[in-house]
């Protein structure tokens, strides 16, 4: 007679979860989470203003998150790739600082706050994994800060390249060959770089051995001097 097999909870791999937390508790987180919001490429998850009540989840896909002054000059704050949650900057104020826009075909789930407040306190463990996921957010947007003030284009682009490598190794895919979802332009506005600089530091990545480039499809070759560059 064949078992009834417990379904597999697919936030066991999200930053979400902590990470000794049993399959039924995983569960449980689970179950507030609503069924994904399907963007395609250009779509908006949610726009600057609007009012906060959850943090997301990005099943699969990426985002790029993107401010807007009273100019209305943009800015591109982050990238936001599977399995990572995001939308915790609307918490202070109330409303999203920034605008979500899909990068290509992305699939999100809601997770209203509200409620995952008050599971945090029913799942031990779920408090702390918020703290250090928010600790972690703060630490991301200082590295970016010392990022901009380094005066050299390809030590950028090298840090750049070697945070997308972490992300897609920490979702078990290949730290060294990956897709860029986003083009030179978002790059270069995310790096403060001119869409021509990002293109000459990517050829001159190419020669100098350190990547491989086709497009958007990027090889790391030589992970090590990539390193040395980034930290240069």
């Amino acid at each position: 007679m064949n078992q009834m097999l417990k379904p597999q909870p697919y936030c066991k791999n999200c930053r979400l979860a902590p990470p000794t937390l049993s399959d039924d508790k995983l569960l449980e987180l689970e179950a507030i989470i609503k069924p994904g919001h399907l963007l395609h490429k250009g779509d908006h998850l949610f726009r600057q203003g609007d009012p906060f009540h959850n943090v997301y989840l990005v099943r699969s896909g990426s985002l790029k998150t993107v401010t807007t002054n009273e100019q209305g000059i943009e800015k591109i704050t982050g990238f936001y790739y599977a399995n990572e949650i995001f939308g915790f900057s609307g918490m202070d104020e109330g409303s999203y600082p920034v605008s979500a826009i899909a990068l290509e075909s992305t699939l999100c789930s809601e997770i209203p706050f509200d409620q995952l407040e008050q599971l945090s306190q029913q799942i031990p463990g779920l408090s702390h994994q918020l703290l250090l996921m928010m600790s972690r957010k703060i630490r991301e947007d200082q590295q970016m800060k010392l990022l901009l003030s380094r005066l050299n284009a390809d030590s950028r682009i090298a840090a750049f390249l070697l945070n997308i490598s972490a992300h897609f190794r920490e979702r078990g895919f290949s730290a060294l060959r990956f897709r860029l979802s986003m083009s030179r332009h978002e790059i270069g506005d995310y790096l403060g770089l001119a869409v021509e600089t990002v293109s000459r530091s990517f050829t001159r990545l190419q020669k100098n051995g350190l990547v491989q480039v086709n497009g958007r499809e990027t090889e790391i070759v030589d992970f090590t001097e990539l390193c040395a560059l980034a930290g240069g």
